[in-house]
């Protein structure tokens, strides 16, 4: 599965954030902030994001498949987020009656919009990865003098 994905870079005035923001807060009032913590501390967490990411790009994955795609995670690492993922409707989980039993996972239509928020993410860390990098070595430098 792919997704041609446009990417215009412009910055936002202003007043259009501030509408933007008045427009969050009558959608995201005060009674939801227990929600609001919850969704942005598994969904804003990098692992999430890498599944996201897998699978929003490669589509329909085993579970072995995504954990050899997403370097450094651990199995009880990836079980939860692909629990809190399916929780939440982003990713939906296929059993599919064989023996062994296979199981697989894919976005959803509410994952793949989410893909579609957190790509100029990706984007922009790309971008910018040799300043990123330039700005750690030179903070390592200013701490060791």
């Amino acid at each position: 599965m792919f997704f041609k994905i446009y990417y215009i870079e412009r910055l936002m005035t202003d007043e259009e954030i501030i509408k933007a923001w008045d427009d969050i807060c009558k959608v995201l009032n005060k009674d939801q902030d227990d929600l609001k913590r919850d969704i942005l501390n598994h969904v804003g967490n990098k692992w999430s994001l890498f599944v996201i990411h897998a699978l929003g790009i490669d589509g329909r994955m085993r579970f072995s498949n995504l954990e050899n795609h997403i370097n450094g995670i651990s199995q009880r690492m990836l079980s939860k987020c692909l629990r809190e993922l399916e929780r939440d409707g982003l990713v939906v989980r296929s059993i599919y009656p064989e023996v062994p039993p296979r199981v697989e996972y894919e976005l959803t239509p509410l994952g793949r919009d989410l893909l579609v928020q957190v790509t100029p993410l990706w984007f922009w860390i790309a971008r910018h990865s040799n300043e990123l990098n330039n700005a750690r070595s030179n903070y390592v430098k200013y701490m060791n003098r």
